[in-house]
């Protein structure tokens, strides 16, 4: 990887992790459908122009931003308005067990036993942050980031069977287009106060916008689509799990979140589990003699 492949490979896990504890600041005063709607569509204002709609596919695209994008970040983003950013993020972290899982019955991969202890490990890390008293207090959040994962995983079965024709921006700019007003008819069915959020907003949540829908989304995947053209995904990998350990470290410093023992722990062994599942050794990436 050459250096520029890898600050770019830092750099995004790092503003993906942060950007859950800044949404977390803008949750505060905004409702959550219309704020992914407006992080959506400041990604589509910037985005759409450089994209032509992907011919043939159109459909296929609106189901997937219909469930990886404004189904998926809906459930997350209310599920974060409750809980801690720092707890959200390592729950969030199910979608790569279910997407393992999503693959084996709907694509009809094979499960390893190298991921299938992985996903073991994912799923026995959230539950033993499930069992921290003030989770238990407020389980439903904590459910609906779950099946937030799930959601987001479903999505990206339905991207994968869109082939190859469709590239990374392309296809987040059209998701960013038809999500976008879905949030905001969600939104206004769901939810009150939008008008009054907006008239509000202050320079702190005017920046949380502007984070989210132009750094945290159009920077941020534009540069992972283009490492990933250029590395291969075994060596990204790793970087990944920059991206919880960002979330829980700004959420220490900015937001005063504690992190007690048995979320560090249960974190620990979720990040593990993901480690074992992505990760692959390096005696088996050796070419054969």
């Amino acid at each position: 990887m050459k250096p520029t492949h890898i600050l770019m490979a830092i750099a995004v896990p790092v503003i993906w992790g942060v950007g859950f504890a800044v949404a977390k600041v803008g949750l505060n005063d905004i409702p959550p459908l219309f704020l992914m709607g407006l992080r959506y569509t400041l990604t589509a204002l910037v985005l759409i122009w450089f994209a032509k709609p992907p011919a043939g596919v159109m459909g296929r695209v609106f189901l997937a931003a219909t469930v990886g994008g404004a189904l998926t970040y809906g459930l997350i983003f209310n599920g974060l308005r409750e809980i801690y950013a720092s707890t959200a993020i390592l729950v969030v972290q199910l979608q790569v067990p279910f997407l393992a899982i999503l693959g084996v019955i709907l694509l009809k991969e094979r499960m390893t036993l190298r991921g299938a202890l992985g996903m073991l490990l994912a799923f026995g890390g959230v539950v033993l942050i499930t069992g921290e008293p003030r989770v238990q207090e407020n389980l439903i959040p904590v459910l609906m980031v779950m099946l937030g994962g799930l959601c987001w995983a479903f999505g990206q079965v339905l991207i994968s069977q869109l082939g190859k024709g469709v590239s990374g921006v392309r296809l987040l700019a059209w998701v960013a287009t038809f999500a976008a007003p879905q949030l905001f008819a969600a939104s206004f069915i769901l939810e009150e106060g939008q008008v009054a959020a907006i008239r509000n907003a202050g320079p702190v949540n005017w920046g949380v916008i502007l984070y989210l829908g132009l750094i945290m989304t159009a920077l941020a995947y534009v540069m992972w689509y283009h490492v990933l053209a250029k590395c291969e995904v075994n060596k990204l990998a790793p970087f990944l799990l920059l991206n919880p350990l960002a979330t829980v470290v700004a959420s220490i410093l900015f937001l005063g979140e504690e992190l007690t023992v048995t979320t560090a722990t249960g974190g620990a062994i979720v990040i593990a589990g993901i480690a074992v599942m992505t990760i692959e050794p390096r005696w088996k990436r050796r070419p054969a003699v």
